[in-house]
């Protein structure tokens, strides 16, 4: 009996329905680009500066510039090594008492700056930008600059996790149906993550974006393979990965004309929703259909391709059987990625490139 790849050197390794699937899962990894590189944008960190109410004031009442209040009233650089003072401490200095003159101030209270004590901010930052971030919005600088770091370690440990466990997900229920539920979850956790009000809830739903993203990105890529023949399989895996360095450039333009974090985050999270449609526009893998002995399914889904290829499919090829002989329906596990020699060696050498 005919295996899948004897029947795709029949109805068309490479023809108009893998150009078409290959062309929407694609999307998917244009659509990826956010969730991986998006801290560049969500996370960006202006120049800023403690904000002292009486500083605001007495700047309005000797009508200062913005670089005469600065030089006035923030820290100069502190010692070679150290961070810019001015960005996370103040002078402990009373800026409301009359006795301050709108030239120099401080030159009344010390001869030399650096001896008037300093004191962290209390009253929040003032931040150099025109858009917004998590960064402004949560004030995550100075004491709490590693709470940015958390933010990106969270989808990163959700890439890290989901990635472990879908290839048996989807092995055990199918690519189409893992998919599906990937896409919604990571639509669905991106629109809340856009219209969090706490840090702690923004966080949360990143690590879900992370958990599912990266699998949905995997799965698609499982897919796209199992659709062409063998001598496009690395050429399809090629240019899926070049859709996501596509996605970079588009990402930076949507950056660029959407500076506030939230419109941002919701204006790249809202097209995977359409990528529901899937449902009705990609069938599930003949190949895993028959590694869980659904050969009528899955010729069904090869009469399909035959047909949207336009090609005629022999009544000989017309009964299935797996690429490698097995008696019952498969029962994967993480074991199969060291059982043999052969896929041994390409698991190392897989891990010790990523």
């Amino acid at each position: 009996m005919p295996t899948v790849d004897d029947i795709l050197e029949h109805i068309g390794e490479f023809n108009f329905f893998q150009k078409q699937t290959f062309f929407l899962l694609a999307l998917i990894s244009v659509a990826f680009t956010p969730i991986y590189v998006g801290i560049v944008f969500l996370g960006f960190t202006p120049d800023h500066r403690c904000l002292s109410p009486g500083v605001v004031e007495l700047s309005r009442r000797c009508g200062w510039s913005l670089a005469e209040e600065l030089n006035y009233t923030v820290p100069g650089p502190g010692p070679a090594g150290e961070p810019f003072p001015g960005q996370c401490r103040r002078y402990e200095v009373d800026w409301n008492q009359s006795a301050l003159s709108c030239e120099d101030p401080l030159a009344s209270l010390a001869a030399n700056r650096s001896h008037l004590p300093l004191g962290p901010c209390q009253h929040g930052w003032v931040y150099d930008t025109l858009g917004s971030s998590i960064v402004t919005e949560f004030n995550l600088v100075c004491a709490n600059s590693w709470m940015l770091d958390l933010f990106q370690s969270a989808v990163n440990v959700g890439f890290f996790i989901g990635s472990m466990g879908i290839g048996y997900i989807a092995d055990r229920f199918g690519r189409k149906l893992c998919l599906l539920i990937t896409i919604l979850i990571n639509a669905a956790s991106g629109v809340l993550m856009a219209i969090s009000p706490t840090y702690t809830l923004t966080l949360i739903f990143r690590l879900i974006q992370g958990l599912v993203s990266k699998a949905g990105w995997l799965i698609s890529y499982i897919l796209i393979t199992e659709f062409v023949g063998l001598q496009y399989r690395r050429t399809v895996g090629i240019f899926y990965q070049v859709a996501f360095t596509f996605g970079l450039l588009i990402l930076a333009g949507v950056a660029y004309l959407l500076p506030h974090w939230r419109w941002l985050q919701l204006t790249v999270t809202l097209p995977n929703f359409c990528f529901l449609f899937y449902y009705w526009c990609i069938p599930e893998s003949p190949r895993w259909l028959i590694s869980q002995n659904k050969n009528t399914e899955a010729m069904r889904v090869i009469k399909h391709m035959a047909k949207k290829n336009r090609k005629s499919l022999p009544a000989s090829l017309q009964s299935l059987r797996p690429g490698e002989e097995v008696s019952e329906k498969l029962n994967p596990s993480f074991l199969d990625l060291v059982r043999t020699p052969q896929i041994r060696k390409h698991t190392l050498v897989l891990m010790y490139n990523w």
